[in-house]
Order: structure tokens, then sequence, then C-alpha cells
């Protein structure tokens, strides 16, 4: 039996979206595993200026792909994203908010917990 995920804060890992249903495994939740190379991690609320540095940097989240069932991401929007990713957008100054409980522990290995306080919506 897997063990249950856990966040940031230590606690049981709290779904991040079904609508637009998220995480690498498309169950809902920031959770991760071995085949996980980008580490979608970060729970995070859209926003149309971390969308536009998302696609000027080639990963365009906001253009529907029908074709992969992806309807493309809106301000407001929550959807779990890669912990460097996040980390670099902090860098750039065009970081999303973040939900804690829905972030998982695993992103404390790229991300210092104080860079994610810092963009904590609770």
């Amino acid at each position: 039996m897997k063990a249950a995920s856990v966040n940031v804060l230590g606690a049981a890992l709290h779904p991040c979206s079904h609508d637009p249903l998220t995480g690498y495994f498309r169950n809902g939740c920031c959770d991760t595993g071995p085949g996980d190379r980008g580490i979608h991690t970060v729970c995070a609320v859209m926003t149309a200026e971390f969308l536009a540095m998302s696609k000027y940097l080639g990963n365009d989240l906001s253009t529907p792909r029908p074709e992969f069932g992806f309807a493309g991401l809106k301000p407001g929007d929550q959807w779990c994203l890669c912990a460097e990713r996040f980390l670099q957008a902090h860098d750039e100054g065009a970081a999303p908010h973040i939900r804690l409980a829905a972030t998982h522990e695993r992103t404390l290995d790229v991300v210092p917990l104080e860079v994610l306080q810092m963009h904590a919506l609770e």
C-alpha cells in the first residue's frame, strides 16, 4: 500500500485542481514519482503574467491542445507547475500565488520553504 503524499507543511497533500484536471498523474494532486523528471509539484494559481512568461520561455500553457485533451489555462486556474519553473518565475518577478497545502514536499528539494511562503495564498 502506497503511503499518503505529504505537502510542504508536513501534512497530508491536498488536491490542487480537478477542473482543469492537473498533476503529473492527472489525478488532481501535485503528486510525483520516479518518472516525473520535471517535478510537477507546485500547486499554483495561474496569472496572465505567469502564463505570458511561460509561453515566452517555450511552454505555452494557455493555448488549447485538444489532441492531448488540454483546454488551455487561463488566469485563476490552478495547475501543478514544475518546481524549477516556479523558482525561475520567482527569480524573474513573475511567480504566481501558490497553495502550500496542495504543494508536494518534494518541491523543497528545489525551492526553499521561505520562497514558497512569500507566494502562498494561505
